[in-house]
C-alpha cells in the first residue's frame, strides 16, 4: 500500500507493507553516510537489519522514554554527525515510536539546515498518527513540544510487524489516536473499534484509515493556522495530564483518551467512546490538581494568550474548532 502527503514544497511517501524494514532500498536511496537514530525499547534486530543495507551506516541509541526528547541529547547527536562529518546530502532515519520520531525529525531539520530525513515508525502510536505530519520538536523541562519547527520526512516505511513486539499496553495506547482520527473525520473508523472483537484483524484498515485521516487534514493546513487544529482534539488537557506525571505516568495516547473524554459535551459520544476505551484498556481518568492543569495548559503551544482553541465533536465522524478563554475550563470542564 502507498500513499503520499502533497505539500506545495515537499512530497512524503508513505509505503506500507510487512517486513518493509527487510528491504529499504526499494524505498529509499541509501548511498549516502546514514544515521540511524533508536532506543534501547526497540529490538536490536531491527537496527541489525537496517545497518546491514547500508554501505556507510551509524547508530544512535537513546534511553527509551520522553525524557529522551530533550536538547542533552539533540546536542549528543548533533556532535555525533559533526564528527562523522555528515553532510546535507546525507540522512537520518528515525527506528522506533513517537519520541525517537520527534527527535529525529528535529535533527534533521536543524543541523545545517536541514538533512535528508526518513522515518520507520515501530509503535501502534507511531505508525497511525506521529510519523507523518512534520511536526518535530523536544520538550523542555515537562513541558511538551513546545520547541520544535515543521520538517516532513522524504520516505515513511511503516512495517505492520513491528507491533508484534509492543506489550498489551504500548499497542493499545497508539490505537487512542486512531479513535481521535473516527471521532473527528471518519464516521466508519470509529465504529470499526465499536464492532470489531479482535482488533488486531483489523490492523492495517486501521492504520491506513488513521493515516488518510491525517493525510488530508495536513494537506489543506500544513502549519496548523485553522483546520489542522482539528488533530488537537484531546491534546490540550492530555498534555497537560502528561505534564503532571512528568511525562512518565501516562503514556500520551491514555493521556488523549482522558483529555477527549474531559472535553466532550455530548454525553452519548462521551459514552460510546468511554466504551471504545475501556475495550482498548486504557485508563478514563487520572486525579490531578486542576491548577496545575491550567497552568501547562498556558504554557501549551496551542495557547493564544489567555485563550486556546478546544476541539469538539458533536456528531462522530465532525469536529468543531471553538475559541475558549483558558481559565473557563477550570470549571465545568475540569
Amino acid at each position: 500500500m502507498e500513499l503520499a502527503i502533497q505539500l506545495a514544497e515537499h512530497t512524503s511517501n508513505i509505503y506500507i507493507e510487512r517486513d518493509a524494514r527487510l528491504h529499504l532500498k526499494e524505498y529509499l536511496n541509501l548511498n549516502c553516510k546514514v544515521m540511524i537514530i533508536t532506543d534501547k525499547g526497540v529490538p536490536a534486530q531491527y537496527h541489525q537489519e537496517i545497518m546491514k543495507q547500508c554501505e556507510n551506516g551509524y547508530l544512535y541509541v537513546a534511553e527509551q522514554g520522553e525524557g529522551t526528547k530533550s536538547f542533552r541529547v539533540y546536542e549528543d547527536i548533533i556532535n555525533r554527525l559533526l564528527e562523522l562529518n555528515f553532510s546535507r546530502k546525507d540522512l537520518v532515519i528515525a527506528l522506533g515510536g513517537g519520541v525517537i520520531g520527534d527527535l529525529s525529525g528535529f535533527v534533521a531539520g536543524t543541523f545545517k539546515r536541514g538533512m535528508r530525513f526518513a522515518s520507520i515508525p515501530t509503535t501502534t502510536l507511531s505508525q497511525i498518527d506521529s510519523s507523518i505530519g512534520g511536526k518535530v520538536a523536544v520538550n523542555v523541562g515537562e513541558v511538551k513540544n513546545v520547541v520544535g519547527t515543521f520538517y516532513h520526512p522524504e520516505v515513511v516505511v511503516i512495517d505492520l510487524n513491528t507491533v508484534k513486539t509492543l506489550t498489551k499496553r504500548h499497542y493499545h495506547n497508539g490505537l487512542v489516536e486512531a479513535v481521535k482520527a473516527g471521532l473527528i473525520a471518519d464516521r466508519e473508523l470509529f465504529e470499526l473499534f465499536e464492532r470489531a472483537d479482535d482488533l488486531e484483524e483489523h490492523l492495517e484498515e486501521i492504520i491506513i484509515r488513521a493515516l488518510k485521516v491525517k493525510k488530508a487534514v495536513v494537506e489543506q493546513d500544513e502549519k496548523e493556522e485553522h483546520l489542522r487544529k482539528i488533530l488537537n482534539f484531546g491534546h490540550t488537557i492530555g498534555h497537560a495530564i502528561e505534564s503532571i506525571y512528568h511525562l512518565e505516568g501516562y503514556y500520551h495516547g491514555e493521556c488523549v483518551g482522558m483529555g477527549m473524554m474531559k472535553i466532550l459535551e455530548d454525553e452519548e459520544i462521551k459514552e460510546r467512546l468511554r466504551k471504545v476505551l475501556l475495550k482498548l484498556e486504557v485508563p478514563l481518568e487520572a486525579e490531578y490538581d486542576v491548577d496545575e492543569v491550567i497552568d501547562f495548559i498556558k504554557k501549551d503551544k496551542k495557547a493564544n494568550g489567555d485563550y486556546v482553541t478546544i476541539v469538539q465533536v458533536e456528531k462522530i465522524g465532525e469536529a468543531k474548532l471553538i475559541p475558549v478563554e483558558i481559565e473557563s475550563l477550570r470549571g465545568k470542564t475540569l
